[in-house]
């Protein structure tokens, strides 16, 4: 082989080796960023978190209570006097007695007794008349006011000391009295009657107190 020749075949070799050299590798070019590839590759990003829903608040939560108005006071009820409607006594509402006392002087003690079912007020002096006598015993000692008169309840009683006076020769004697009650009205009674067996009556000295809450005070006035 001619040195010619032997020179050609060493650079055509040398140009293979060159162009094996410059060719693509693994990393798609020699020396070089590697080539994007055909197919574009998927994004990795994570997803997207979803919005949150608005909080509620809790169902048992306690609510405030919407404050009421104050209530109107009530008017102020006068006081009433609980014996406004208590009314005098009648011969309607009591029952009568009467018991000798003391025999020199004709004294009895008169007793009335409530027998209705409501208070009422035994006032003054009791309205005594001596059988057939015309008049009425004289009113001995004082007696207390409408408003201060005793009030008796249902079943309370009041007594007043009834006397005929001293046997002198003036008077008369009698066996029953007849007993009505003061009430400051027209109002028309029915006289309550007991008997008096021999009570004598002094025109001059007979005389009845007014009504008391007891029987002591009666007879001693």
């Amino acid at each position: 082989m001619s040195t010619v020749r032997r020179s050609a075949v060493v650079l055509v070799a040398l140009a293979a080796v060159t162009l094996t050299a410059c060719g693509p590798g693994e990393d798609g070019a020699a020396g070089g960023p590697a080539a994007p590839s055909a197919t574009p590759s998927k994004s990795t990003a994570p997803p997207a978190t979803p919005p949150k829903a608005p909080t509620k608040p809790p169902t048992d939560a306690p609510t405030e209570a919407p404050t009421k108005p104050p209530a109107p006071s009530k008017p102020t009820t006068p006081s009433v006097d609980p014996d406004y409607d208590v009314f005098p006594c009648s011969t309607f509402d009591v029952t009568f007695t009467a018991t000798l006392a003391e025999p020199t002087t004709s004294s009895y003690l008169l007793k009335i007794t409530n027998k209705g079912g409501k208070p009422c007020r035994a006032l003054g002096h009791p309205v005594v008349t001596f059988g057939d006598l015309d008049g009425k015993a004289v009113e001995r000692g004082p007696a207390p006011g409408i408003e201060d008169a005793i009030r008796l309840a249902p079943g309370q009683s009041a007594y007043a000391g009834l006397m005929g006076g001293l046997k002198d020769g003036t008077g008369t004697t009698v066996h029953s009295i007849a007993m009505t009650m003061s009430t400051d009205s027209d109002l028309e009674q029915k006289p309550l009657k007991a008997s008096t067996p021999g009570l004598y009556v002094s025109p001059d000295k007979n005389s009845v107190t007014a009504w008391m809450t007891n029987a002591e005070d009666a007879l001693s006035l």
